[in-house]
C-alpha cells in the first residue's frame, strides 16, 4: 500500500501469515496477539523485512510445499531466503521478536503452554541455534500489540492494549 502525500515512506499492513521484504523506505505495520512478528535489519544497507506468524510449525509437510508465513519455522526460512537474495548476509543483520501473548488467560482459560509462548519459544530457538543476533524481543503479557517496524531505521515502536477489569463482567452477545 503506497504512503499517503507527503509522507516520506511507503505503508504495508501485515495480516497473520504475510510477510514482506523491501530495499526502500517503508513502514511494516501489524496488529499481534498470541501470533509473534519477526524482523530482519541490515544497519548499513537499511534492508529489511518482517513476518506474522500464527503457530510454531505445520509439522512435517506432505511433499513440497511453498513457504508459509503462517509458521515460525516457515517465516524465518522466508526472512533469510529473501536476505540472501538481496545479498544480504543474514549473519550481519538485527532480528527482532515480538507478540506471544496469552490471550485467553484474562478470560479464565488456561493451557499448560499457550500458542504465544509456544511461537516465541520456537522463534527464539531457531535464530538462537543459527547464532543469528537477536537484538530485541519482547513476549508474553495479556494483551495485543500494536507494531510498526521502521525499514530505514530499523526502529521498532511496540503500542499495548489494554484489559480491563470489567471486561471479563461484560456479556457477549454472538448474533
Amino acid at each position: 500500500m503506497k504512503a499517503t502525500p507527503g509522507q516520506s515512506h511507503d505503508e504495508v499492513f501485515l495480516q497473520p501469515g504475510d510477510y514482506y521484504f523491501t530495499q526502500t523506505p517503508t513502514r511494516i505495520r501489524t496488529l499481534l496477539g498470541s501470533c509473534i512478528a519477526i524482523t530482519l535489519w541490515h544497519p548499513l544497507l537499511l534492508r529489511g523485512g518482517m513476518v506474522h506468524c500464527l503457530l510454531p510449525s505445520r509439522g512435517a509437510p506432505a511433499g513440497a510445499v511453498e513457504l508459509s508465513g503462517r509458521f515460525v519455522d516457515e517465516g524465518i526460512r522466508w526472512l533469510l531466503r529473501e536476505a540472501v537474495r538481496a545479498y544480504i548476509d543474514p549473519a550481519q543483520c538485527q532480528f527482532k521478536l515480538f507478540g506471544g501473548s496469552d490471550m485467553f488467560a484474562a478470560l479464565g482459560i488456561t493451557a499448560r503452554r499457550s500458542i504465544g509462548e509456544a511461537n516465541a519459544a520456537m522463534g527464539v530457538k531457531i535464530l538462537e541455534r543459527l547464532g543469528l543476533h537477536v537484538c530485541a524481543r519482547d513476549f508474553g503479557g495479556t494483551v495485543h500489540r500494536s507494531l510498526v517496524f521502521d525499514v530505514s531505521t530499523g526502529d521498532v515502536w511496540v503500542r499495548y492494549g489494554e484489559r480491563h477489569e470489567t471486561e471479563l463482567d461484560r456479556e457477549y452477545v454472538c448474533a
